[in-house]
């Protein structure tokens, strides 16, 4: 086996000091390693100091030997050399990595005649193979937005791989997927190390980390707490850490008590209900009552109609056959939805305090009730000068539910709240959402493609697809 990348010492600095511990370790050929830790944990910032993609006023220290190269961590851009010819990334949101006004084909072939120096139509050649290869031939000439996501992943990593760099780095890559999908960039990575490459997998997602097995290091507040056989440490780890993420994973939750609604009333109905996307049915004649208080999961696998369903439900969409119905005298700003990608649902470039203020000011509602939410949510005052980009996705998720908290929900549609968080903030939240839905006899549609979930956490479940 020999060594195609070796770190020694990688740390990262910021104003107030370290974030992330010297860290050091190899890639080996045919080999993936796995960072695994949760949201904030430091391990992206470590894989973007690696790859001299560190945000402003952050630096990076220590070294990298990759073929003979000495690199100096500390010396800005001394990597771009590397990029797409030794080190290349899998990023985790394939339609943001890609050229919206690019035919996928082309974007693949770009990086062979860019990097490989080849004539144009040998590259469109080497491209279209790829392509083929990868199983998404039929995606050569259309634009990403025309891509579902698993098609746009592939398009990517080929994109990513046409340079011929043997190392991937995958920085969460299967966040928000659901298990076919993540399975799919499975394959995709273990392809490379089939193929003789390596793969460093960034990530949260402790199933992902099983399956890739190989090396496993765990980091905990930019440090790396236990490192080992991803078998091993996952079987028997031995620090409490580990040990809690390993327990927040869904299949070893306890399982809730349901509690049936004992109200007569319903918050929402719905009959007959159903929908038709792009030519194909996603679901039909769905009847549904939904009590105050009541937890109801909804699974089903990706493009199967789950948030359409609840998008249905507050109006967001029109139904092609059916009716929903809301309870009388109830404000339309009671029914509320908590979206899967928080950034999404902020604006980029204004505080959050701004965003806060901005609702209270069209609400007309007190400013006074900001405060007792924050605490109860375990959100630090400091964080409201920050702008979305400036505090860690769980933060972000808890001032989405406080936002929403502040309208006084009747009925909450939680479409996948937890899908892009770690295990342990994903307990925290979703323990939080069952418990303000009981405490205030909130109705809550939960939808995730975990079944784990769906089946420890609500009272009944809706299958879709």
């Amino acid at each position: 086996m020999s060594t195609l990348m070796k770190v020694q010492g990688a740390a990262v600095h910021g104003s107030g000091g370290r974030l992330v511990e010297p860290f050091s370790f190899s890639l080996e050929a045919g080999r993936p390693f796995t960072i695994l830790g949760e949201t904030g944990s430091g391990k992206s910032l470590l894989a973007q100091a690696l790859m001299g993609l560190l945000p402003d006023g952050l630096t990076a220290s220590g070294q990298l030997f990759i073929e003979g190269q000495t690199l100096d961590l500390s010396v800005p851009g001394v990597q771009k050399p590397l990029w797409g010819r030794k080190v290349s990334i899998l990023p985790q949101e394939p339609w943001l990595a890609l050229d919206p006004i690019m035919a996928a084909s082309s974007q693949v072939e770009e990086s062979y005649r860019f990097l490989r120096n080849e004539k144009t139509n040998q590259a469109r050649q080497s491209a279209d193979r790829d392509l083929q290869d990868l199983g998404v031939a039929e995606a050569a000439r259309k634009l990403p937005g025309q891509l579902s996501g698993g098609m746009a992943q592939r398009v990517a990593f080929a994109a990513a791989r046409a340079g011929g760099a043997r190392i991937v780095i995958a920085d969460e890559p299967t966040k928000g997927l659901d298990i076919a999908r993540r399975d799919e960039v499975i394959d995709l990575l273990m392809r490379e190390v089939r193929a003789g490459g390596t793969v460093l997998v960034i990530t949260h997602d402790l199933a992902l980390a099983r399956q890739m097995g190989g090396d496993l290091a765990v980091m905990l507040e930019g440090r790396i707490v236990e490192q080992g056989q991803a078998a091993d440490v996952l079987a028997e780890p031995q620090h409490e850490y580990t040990k809690r993420l390993i327990a927040a994973d869904p299949q070893n939750w306890e399982k809730l008590e349901a509690e049936p609604s004992t109200s007569a009333s319903c918050v929402l109905s719905a009959t007959g209900l159903g929908k038709t996307r792009g030519g194909k049915r996603l679901f039909a004649d769905i009847d549904l009552a939904i009590h105050p208080g009541e937890i109801i999961g909804v699974t089903g696998p990706s493009g199967s109609g789950k948030s359409s369903l609840g998008d249905l439900l507050l109006g967001l969409l029109k139904p092609d056959t059916g009716t929903v119905r809301r309870a009388d005298g109830i404000s339309v700003h009671r029914y509320q939805k908590l979206y899967q990608d928080p950034p999404a649902a902020f604006p980029a470039r204004a505080t959050l305090k701004q965003s806060l203020a901005d609702l209270l000011a069209l609400h007309r509602l007190e400013e006074a009730r900001i405060a007792p939410l924050m605490r109860r949510l375990r959100l630090g005052e400091h964080l409201l000068d920050r702008r979305p980009d400036q505090v860690s996705g769980g933060e972000l998720q808890r001032f989405s539910l406080l936002r929403v908290l502040l309208l006084d929900p009747v009925f909450l549609f939680a479409d996948e709240p937890t899908s892009r968080l770690d295990l342990i903030t994903q307990q925290e939240t979703i323990a939080l959402l069952v418990e303000l839905a009981r405490e205030r006899s909130s109705a809550l549609l939960l939808v995730s493609h975990d079944t784990a979930l769906i089946e420890k956490t609500c009272d009944r479940t809706i299958s879709i697809g």
